[in-house]
């Protein structure tokens, strides 16, 4: 008989959870405030990092500037200054773990506890396997999940004490789909939405129900790092477009923020498509962009 009742306490709560999804289409999500937060941004001296940098700067945050460019870190805290902010800048290198955990400790002696971490700083070689240099696939996971593993225990024993905080992941829609030659970075985008879903989980089955979680995954954004990316099916998002998504997905608690915000149904539908349907979508997706392969460099 229990599980007969769980049964039907599950089925009230997918139909509930159905209801309140149709409702919110119609009704604006309540914002919340992160005026005088310390918020922790990665990679934030160029693309999606300082767009987003810029975003809290609006909002009043005190920001906590983190990369391995110095002189693009400083040029994102001068203009986060500009907007009124107090900011505080770091070269860091996010593959480094000895460097995330000294860097955490000076950063708690000289502004306070992060209330607001996003993990943004990553790497991306685009060449087929046998054309990736071992270093390259290390690098790859040391930056895009390892860093958010070693950044987020040496800052997470602050938020459970408070039971208040909010972390973000920025992963891609290469974390849900593939693309070739992009196996590495792939691999990690999978490993880091992993990462937020087990966290979120974990951070549910302890009690911790105020440190909030939320995953980022965009299609292909012109920061720079992929030269010449063109799709036939889905935009090539500017750092801007990506940012302001994000921080409405933060201000909002939002636990996935797909942008376009239509991927979501593109994902769920092709895990009910058969495999020659997925591979006509993927000839008709054309994704492009310059990748080495065979050891030269090619449009793939």
């Amino acid at each position: 008989m229990n599980i007969i009742l769980d049964l039907l306490v599950l089925l009230l709560i997918i139909i509930y959870s159905y209801l309140e999804s149709l409702v919110k289409l119609f009704i604006p999500r309540r914002r919340k405030s992160v005026a005088g937060e310390i918020v922790l941004i990665t990679g934030a001296g160029h693309g999606i990092g300082r767009l987003t940098a810029y975003e809290f700067a609006k909002r009043k945050s005190r920001l906590v500037l983190w990369d391995i460019n110095k002189p693009g870190v400083e040029e994102t805290a001068a203009e986060c200054r500009k907007l009124g902010a107090t900011v505080h800048a770091y070269v860091v290198d996010c593959s480094d773990r000895e460097k995330i955990y000294s860097v955490v400790a000076q950063v708690k002696k000289e502004v306070g506890d992060i209330s607001i971490l996003v993990n943004n700083a990553g790497a991306i070689y685009p060449a087929d396997l046998l054309s990736t240099k071992d270093e390259e696939i290390a690098k790859t996971f040391e930056v895009n999940i390892l860093g958010h593993f070693w950044i987020t225990k040496a800052l997470l024993p602050s938020m459970m004490k408070r039971n208040y905080g909010h972390i973000v992941t920025v992963a891609s829609v290469c974390g849900h789909g593939v693309i070739p030659y992009l196996i590495p970075y792939c691999s990690s985008k999978f490993a880091a939405v992993g990462f937020h879903r087990a966290l979120t989980a974990e951070l549910e089955a302890l009690g911790k129900t105020g440190i909030k979680t939320s995953c980022l995954c965009p299609v292909f954004v012109n920061t720079g790092f992929t030269k010449n990316p063109s799709t036939r099916l889905w935009p090539v998002l500017e750092t801007d477009v990506v940012a302001r998504c994000l921080i409405d997905g933060i201000l909002t608690n939002k636990k996935m923020i797909f942008v376009p915000s239509y991927l979501k149904i593109s994902l769920t539908l092709e895990k009910f498509l058969p495999e020659r349907a997925l591979a006509a979508i993927s000839r008709i997706q054309n994704v492009q962009f310059e990748a080495i392969v065979g050891h030269k460099i090619k449009m793939k």
